[in-house]
């Protein structure tokens, strides 16, 4: 086994209240830390954990993500590499959503170093809880926006729908603000096939400084979708179309009764 390691941590949505105890020690502990955070906020508090915390490059002029993200792969190993124990930080769950976390652990393992990922509080917990959503009542499909709409991924709808990055539907890029009108209203159009263009759905965002600041809950029709206010955390919500039919085939098979 090389000297040197990788562990990667999540801070959470909740300024300071979400990090658990497990991360806040790996994040102390680090000979170096480096972070992928949503706001000025919890970075500011970050260095005072750690003096060697520094952020890691995000340069949103590359034409695609994926550009940027192999920088930030690149940036955790270069340090790895060096035969210190790092420490990555990134906003939420920092294996959702997150790309650089997952590749920069395979990397290093890959090249003989320690890694592992510790889960964090993701913006589908705080959805769950501010929602009042069970995923275990009707079940609850998840999806990136953009993915769902050219794979053309099959869904139920009598389950709960989670759709993620809705202002970057088409976006290989990076946010534009106001640049996720024609996405939206094609995705708008798409449920509307299934839905219906009156059925209600709720754009959400997580509260980062919570109880200062409330969850965004903003319901609307799927016709009004494009014309929502929302910013690049937005998250798409659609409640089920009906309750499933039960089969009463299986549960004569299973010897179940109503």
């Amino acid at each position: 086994m090389e000297q040197g390691s990788l562990t990667i941590v999540g801070t959470g949505i909740q300024l300071v209240g979400h990090l658990t105890k497990g991360a806040e020690a790996w994040i102390q502990q680090a000979d170096k830390v480096l972070f992928a955070l949503a706001d000025p906020v919890t970075a500011k508090w970050l260095k005072t954990l750690n003096a060697s915390a520094e952020t890691l490059p995000y340069n949103t002029n590359n034409l695609r993500r994926r550009e940027t993200y192999r920088e930030m792969v690149e940036r955790m190993l270069a340090e790895v590499r060096k035969g210190i124990n790092v420490c990555a930080v990134f906003y939420g769950h920092p294996g959702v959503f997150a790309d650089p976390a997952h590749n920069a652990i395979r990397l290093a393992r890959r090249e003989g170093f320690r890694a592992q990922m510790l889960p964090g509080v993701s913006a589908e917990d705080c959805l769950f809880a501010d929602l009042g959503l069970d995923p275990g009542k009707n079940g609850c499909q998840s999806f990136e926006a953009t993915d769902f709409l050219i794979r053309r991924r099959r869904f139920d709808p009598h389950s709960a729908l989670i759709l993620w990055q809705i202002t970057m539907v088409g976006n290989l890029g990076f946010y534009q603000e106001g640049g996720h009108r024609r996405g939206l209203k094609v995705l708008g159009e798409v449920l509307g096939e299934t839905y219906g263009p009156e059925h209600e759905v709720i754009v959400y965002e997580a509260a980062v400084y919570h109880p200062v600041c409330e969850p965004v809950i903003q319901p609307l029709p799927l016709s009004k979708l494009a014309e929502a206010k929302m910013t690049a955390v937005s998250t798409l919500y659609v409640p089920p179309h009906a309750e499933a039919p039960v089969d009463n085939e299986m549960m004569a098979r299973l010897g179940m009764a109503l």
